[in-house]
């Protein structure tokens, strides 16, 4: 949080939101240092999406900033911001469409459960790595990442961190709470 003493009343009560709200089984929350510069008040959560019986294979930043005095680019005095990274087939990386399903996973989760919102930017950035002498070794890997802001608009934080978490489901290739996946290996989601 802040480096000063007195924090307000109004961001307690959005870090209280934030938390009030329980994650999938799948999902495990974190509280992580937050970065001091980004606002006067600052808030971070980490997750970390571990399948039944599987390694991770997605997880996840959520910041929660609060300058009083609002910032006119956040058109607002909060602003979450997020960072969403997650393994995919090496096939599905090279996919030209993935950013465009990336993104949708972000604005039909916001949609879907915290639709008031504005100023949402961001990127969706795919990579395939290949190993090269020493590192030589396993087959290549690829990755998927999620970074956006956005102004929750009238509070609501707690539907927010459903959002995200709807977000880190979409980017593991969870299937939805009480369906079984068909296969023992998840790939992502082609929607939120």
């Amino acid at each position: 949080m802040a480096p000063s003493a007195v924090v307000p009343d109004t961001f307690s009560a959005a870090v209280a939101a934030l938390g009030s709200v329980p994650a999938r089984s799948e999902i495990t929350i974190t509280e992580l240092p937050a970065p001091q510069k980004l606002a006067p008040y600052t808030y971070a959560l980490g997750a970390a999406v571990r399948p039944p019986a599987a390694a991770e294979v997605a997880s996840g930043r959520l910041i929660l900033l609060y300058d009083p005095a609002g910032q006119v680019a956040w058109q607002g005095e909060f602003r979450l911001v997020t960072y969403v990274t997650a393994e995919l087939e090496p096939d599905l990386a090279a996919d030209q469409l993935l950013p465009e399903v990336g993104w949708s996973w972000l604005t039909d989760a916001l949609a879907g459960r915290a639709p008031n919102y504005t100023a949402l930017a961001g990127t969706v950035t795919q990579t395939i790595s290949t190993r090269f002498g020493d590192l030589t070794g396993p087959p290549p890997a690829a990755d998927l990442e999620i970074r956006a802001s956005w102004t929750p608009v009238g509070g609501g934080l707690d539907r927010h961190f459903s959002a995200w978490c709807a977000l880190l489901a979409s980017a593991a290739g969870l299937p939805p709470p009480g369906v079984s996946a068909l296969t023992g290996r998840l790939t992502p989601l082609t929607g939120g």
